[in-house]
């Protein structure tokens, strides 16, 4: 559900949505509805799964890790030298 959020812009509305969705798939593997009235804090205990937000940002940590260790060479770190106060 998450794939390529590495290089998302993340909106907050985009992260509740994914977060509503999962939270939904959730419920759903462990068969409780939102009339069973379980928190998600307990669903998610139960299953081992961490919040969307943490997913999100690990993926971007990581993503940033990877570009860190190119080469200034490269044309993905050329941009750290530019100067755009003068531009």
């Amino acid at each position: 559900m998450i794939y390529g959020a590495k290089c998302w812009p993340a909106k907050r509305k985009h992260t509740n949505k994914i977060n509503v969705t999962e939270t939904r798939m959730l419920r759903w593997m462990c068969g409780y509805t939102r009339k069973d009235r379980k928190r998600n804090e307990y669903i998610r205990k139960k299953i081992g799964v961490a919040p969307i937000e943490d997913k999100l940002r690990e993926s971007r940590l990581k993503w940033f890790g990877h570009l860190n260790r190119r080469p200034i060479e490269a044309p993905v770190r050329k941009i750290e030298l530019l100067d755009f106060a003068h531009v």
